[in-house]
C-alpha cells in the first residue's frame, strides 16, 4: 500500500509537471489576440499565479475527486469525456484478457505436455509470431480478411450499446459482439502467446520438481497430477504476469482504438497529443496509472488465495 501510494504521488508529479510546462493554458483559452489584462486575471482565475506547492497540493485534491478541468479542444469537463471513454475500454481490455487467458492457458498445458509433437512445435512458432510481430499488423490483416475479403464482421467503430445508468456495454447487443472480436482479437494476441510460452516454461520447471515425484509415487493418476498440482502452482507466475499486462492492455490499447476507430480512452488520448490537449492527457495518465498499481496491488493478494505456502511463510517470519 505504501508502495502504491508513493508511485500515484510520483505520476501525479509528473503529470502536474505536464500541466506546468508542455504549452501555457493561457494562451490556450485566450489565443494569442488576448490582452495582457485578460491574460492576469485567467492566470488568477486558474490559481496559476500561487507558489508551485500551493498548486501541486490543489492539483491533487482535484485529481482524488476525479476534477482535471476543461479539454482545451472541446471545452468540456476532462472527467465527463473519461466517464464516456472509459466503458469502450474496459470491454476491449477485460475481453481481451479473459480471451488470452483461456486460450492461452490451455495450449501453454498441451505445449509442456506433449513438446515433442508437431502441433506443439507451430504454436511455440505462433507464439513467438505473436510477442513479435506489432499488434496493428494483425489489426490490418483481419480487417482484410473479416471485414474487406468476406465481409463477415465491421471494421471500425463500437455498434449498439445498452446503457446502465452511466455505463455502457455492447456485451447485451448481437451489433456489439459483432464490432468487439476483431479489436479484442488483435489487442489479446501478444498476450496470449506470452501467457502459452509462460505457462509451458513453468509447466516444464514445475514437473520437475520433487513433489511432482512424490504426488506420483502415491499413485496419482495423470490428470491429478497435471491440472491438480502442477497447473495449480504454474498459475502464480502467470498471475503477476497478467496483473501487469491487464494494465498494459488498457494502457496500450491506443495503437488498437486507432486501427479500428474503437472509441475508448486511447482514440482520446491520440486526439488529445495532436491537439496538445494538456488536462486530458494528464487525467489520461493519471488514470491509467492508477489502474495499474491497483490490479498490481490485488494481484499481490491473489498470491495468498493461489499459493498457501505464501500463508505459512508469513506465519514463520512472524514468529
Amino acid at each position: 500500500m505504501g508502495q502504491a501510494i508513493l508511485v500515484m504521488l510520483t505520476v501525479a508529479f509528473v503529470a502536474f509537471m505536464i500541466f506546468q510546462y508542455v504549452g501555457d493554458p493561457v494562451t490556450n483559452l485566450l489565443g494569442q489576440d488576448a490582452t495582457p489584462e485578460q491574460r492576469i486575471q485567467l492566470r488568477k482565475d486558474l490559481g496559476l499565479d500561487e507558489p508551485f506547492p500551493v498548486q501541486f497540493a490543489r492539483f491533487i485534491g482535484n485529481a482524488v475527486q476525479g476534477e482535471f478541468g476543461l479539454s482545451l479542444r472541446q471545452g468540456r469537463k476532462v472527467s465527463t469525456l473519461i466517464a464516456e471513454r472509459l466503458p469502450a475500454t474496459m470491454e476491449l481490455a477485460m475481453t481481451a484478457g479473459v480471451l488470452a487467458l483461456i486460450v492461452g492457458i490451455p495450449l501453454g498445458v498441451y505445449a509442456a505436455l506433449k513438446r515433442g509433437s508437431f502441433l506443439s512445435q507451430a504454436l511455440m512458432t505462433f507464439s513467438l509470431l505473436g510477442v513479435s510481430l506489432p499488434s496493428f499488423l494483425f489489426g490490418i490483416l483481419l480487417i482484410l480478411i473479416f471485414a474487406v475479403t468476406f465481409k463477415i464482421l465491421p471494421s471500425f467503430g463500437r455498434g449498439d450499446v445498452v446503457a446502465i445508468g452511466s455505463w455502457t456495454t455492447g456485451y447485451l447487443t448481437v451489433d456489439g459482439w459483432k464490432h468487439l472480436v476483431l479489436p479484442a482479437i488483435t489487442l489479446s494476441l501478444a498476450n496470449m502467446a506470452l501467457v502459452l510460452r509462460l505457462v509451458r516454461s513453468e509447466m516444464l520447471e514445475v514437473l520437475r520438481t520433487d513433489y511432482i515425484k512424490f504426488a506420483r509415487a502415491r499413485g496419482l493418476n495423470n490428470r491429478a497430477v497435471h491440472f491438480g498440482h502442477a497447473l495449480k502452482n504454474t498459475l502464480v507466475p502467470v498471475l503477476t504476469i497478467m496483473g501487469l499486462q491487464l494494465g498494459q492492455l488498457i494502457a496500450f490499447a491506443i495503437i488498437t482504438e486507432t486501427v479500428f476507430q474503437w472509441p475508448g480512452m486511447g482514440l482520446l488520448f491520440i486526439q488529445a497529443v495532436q491537439f496538445a490537449d494538456i488536462p486530458v492527457m494528464a487525467a489520461y495518465l493519471l488514470l491509467v496509472s492508477g489502474i495499474f498499481v491497483s490490479i498490481n496491488l490485488l494481484v499481490d493478494m491473489l498470491y495468498l488465495v493461489v499459493d498457501p505456502r505464501l500463508h505459512v511463510d508469513g506465519k514463520a517470519g512472524a514468529h
